[in-house]
């Protein structure tokens, strides 16, 4: 099964939302720049409308993406998930043996990030270091910043 499509109910509640608000305020939006950009005269050297029709371009893109993204999700919950051990839709405590310090992450789909909320992708170099391991264990991390040493202190689902 393709890791990309796979996402919480969460997550398709948003790329609907992304989706919705991109269909019924942006297209709109685009459609009367290039309608006023038309206006203006020569389409040939109108800066304004060569620059609202690439927007136009852009923003059919990403709706495209959206659709065939909710299209192909997969919804999975945490209760088909073992909790005994970091994986996909778990929350692991972590101890960073460099500093002391005590972070909590919760590994999620991709596209479903956000580092605000210690949400981290299931492939980030984190996350993939994380996986499989069970409290007590120590994960090794490398990460462009150098060596990344955690003590799994917890796993649970999320």
């Amino acid at each position: 099964m393709n890791q990309s499509n796979l996402m919480t109910e969460e997550g398709l509640r948003k790329l609907k939302a992304e989706l919705d608000y991109l269909i019924k305020e942006e297209r709109p939006k685009i459609a009367k720049q290039i309608a006023e950009a038309r206006d203006k005269g020569d389409l040939s050297e109108n800066a304004e409308y060569d620059a609202a029709k690439e927007a136009q371009g852009l923003l059919e893109l990403r709706i495209s993406q959206l659709e065939e993204k909710i299209r192909n999700a997969k919804i999975i919950k945490a209760e088909d998930f073992d909790s005994s051990k970091v994986q996909l839709l778990t929350k692991v405590t972590l101890k960073n043996l460099n500093t002391g310090s005590i972070v909590e992450y919760s590994i999620v789909p991709d596209g479903e990030g956000d580092i605000k909320e210690n949400k981290i992708s299931v492939s980030t170099p984190i996350a993939k270091g994380l996986m499989g391991k069970k409290p007590g264990d120590i994960a090794e991390i490398v990460v462009p910043a150098g060596t990344l040493k955690f003590e799994i202190l917890n796993v649970s689902l999320i």
